[in-house]
């Protein structure tokens, strides 16, 4: 017996039509860091998917190493399959501290990582510690970034162990400020390269 709504067919003998939304998560690609200045996920590069196929995107940034203490990861995007990484964004960014000796603890909006009508490269995940066991891990997600009507909206995330053994847990979003269709995206540390770490591209139906 199949299910129908408003004349679509949702399910049939069991199974969900192909062409139906379902908010399933399709793994794309992932690129691991080994002393990398740039990770960049480009569309119709090395197999990569970045157009109306998925109606959003989510890259997982997962155990983010820096080799330089205290650096912050960053990302931007591009609107002409990565020749650019200079698409004009506005910010926002609050974080919640505290120290590993339980001091200090802080909920802060912090102004000065902002972008306003900027084509900077923005913060997602602060000051990240290169002791051995350091890193900061999250996630961003882009919603309808192929649009050509609309600008293209992102939130993040992420979890960090700071350089000065802080846990900080960093909060942003933002849109870039383009009605062109966004089709790479970068990856890198503001200082230094990422020394090691993973980044996981899903596609969201």
């Amino acid at each position: 017996m199949g299910v129908i709504s408003n004349g679509t067919t949702l399910l049939d003998a069991g199974a969900i039509d192909s062409g139906i939304a379902t908010g399933a998560m399709t793994l794309i690609k992932t690129l691991t860091a080994s002393n990398s200045a740039t990770l960049s996920f480009v569309d119709g590069s090395s197999s990569v998917v970045l157009d109306d196929t998925y109606d959003n995107y989510v890259f997982k940034f997962i155990n983010i190493h820096p080799a330089t203490d205290g650096a912050r990861l960053v990302f931007n995007t591009s609107v002409d399959t990565g020749s650019n990484y200079n698409v004009t964004k506005t910010t926002t960014f609050f974080h919640a501290s505290v120290g590993e000796s339980g001091s200090d603890g802080e909920l802060a909006y912090q102004a000065g990582n902002d972008l306003a009508q900027s084509t900077d490269f923005h913060q997602l995940i602060s000051n990240v510690g290169n002791d051995n066991d350091q890193s900061g891990s999250g996630e961003i997600i882009l919603f309808d970034p192929s649009s050509t009507t609309f600008l293209k909206h992102f939130i993040s995330i992420s979890s960090t162990s700071a350089s000065s053994d802080y846990m900080l847990n960093a909060f942003t979003a933002g849109y870039s400020n383009s009605t062109s269709a966004v089709d790479a995206v970068q990856f890198k540390m503001h200082s230094g390269n990422i020394g090691s770490g993973t980044i996981k591209m899903y596609g969201i139906k």
